[in-house]
């Protein structure tokens, strides 16, 4: 399949209820939010839940979370090394097939990017970094209005052997974002997508990633329902170089409160309106509540 032959942006429309988006571990897990009090979503977070949601679509992934790997190999090392073909590219010093053949088998390399370090193994062998640029690009996201964070203190159980002196518990700490309704913004670019081989046919799987972002990303600080993607908003230019930029265009998009409420807690609190450019059609997908 030929590569993409269209620049794509995007606008990604998300609610936060009674959630932790996105911890910030050097913050005790608090969720992320800048001095103004918006909250954030970094884009690294966006793009594991989209490997995520295409690992489940059976897609082969590369940067893998701990907890879903599906191989067997425990680091990123291993699996570049697991494949045959890649380790003989490296050692014969052939970096461009070693470029293609990782855009080939992994679809987060073609469509993130990565970079491949090898060290040396001898004094005369030095190390080797290939760099691959993805063409999908994810800004990160912030909420359209600051939001309010709610701690609370919990206890944990460290008693775990039976028969033991029953151990003391262990006080914590638990943060929720309230409410939020959160933009997240992207773009495919048409002259990365030509070096990674991304195609038309990825682009459909990242859409499909987005729409549905998070399906089984249940966890206790994210329950069943309490993230919901509610729009998307999907423009597919006429051609590889655009009539308008990214930004122009991600800024057609206009949310703004309703003048009767004071303190959201609903996505209906919003008034949502799109500027239409002559020549770019949008695909909007509206209906996802």
């Amino acid at each position: 399949m030929g590569t993409l032959q269209n620049k794509i942006d995007f606008t990604l429309l998300v609610t936060v209820k009674n959630a932790n988006p996105n911890g910030d571990p050097l913050n005790g897990n608090r969720p992320r939010a800048n001095y103004d009090g918006y909250g954030e979503i970094s884009d690294v977070c966006i793009k594991r839940k989209i490997r995520n949601r295409l690992q489940d679509m059976g897609e082969k992934i590369f940067v893998q979370s701990d907890d879903r790997c599906d191989d067997g190999f425990d680091s990123l090392r291993a699996r570049a090394e697991s494949d045959k073909e890649l380790e003989a590219f490296i050692k014969a010093g052939d970096d461009k097939s070693f470029y293609d053949k990782s855009c080939e088998k992994w679809i987060d390399v073609r469509s993130f990017g990565q970079v491949f370090a090898y060290k040396g193994k001898g004094d005369k062998e030095k190390g080797v970094s290939i760099g691959v640029r993805g063409p999908v690009s994810i800004h990160q996201a912030f909420s359209v209005s600051p939001v309010d964070i709610i701690s609370m203190q919990i206890t944990k159980s460290v008693n775990g052997e039976s028969g033991a002196k029953k151990a003391s518990d262990t006080m914590g700490m638990k943060h929720r974002v309230e409410f939020g309704l959160y933009v997240i913004n992207g773009s495919i670019n048409c002259q990365l997508a030509e070096k990674t081989g991304f195609s038309d046919d990825d682009a459909e799987k990242i859409k499909q990633a987005l729409l549905t972002l998070f399906e089984n990303d249940t966890s206790s600080a994210r329950p069943d329902g309490s993230m919901e993607v509610c729009r998307l908003y999907w423009w597919k230019h006429k051609g590889k170089t655009p009539k308008y930029s990214s930004a122009k265009v991600h800024r057609q998009l206009s949310i703004k409160l309703k003048d009767e409420i004071n303190r959201p807690d609903s996505f209906d609190d919003y008034i949502i309106s799109l500027n239409e450019l002559e020549g770019l059609e949008c695909e909007k997908f509206e209906d996802l509540r």
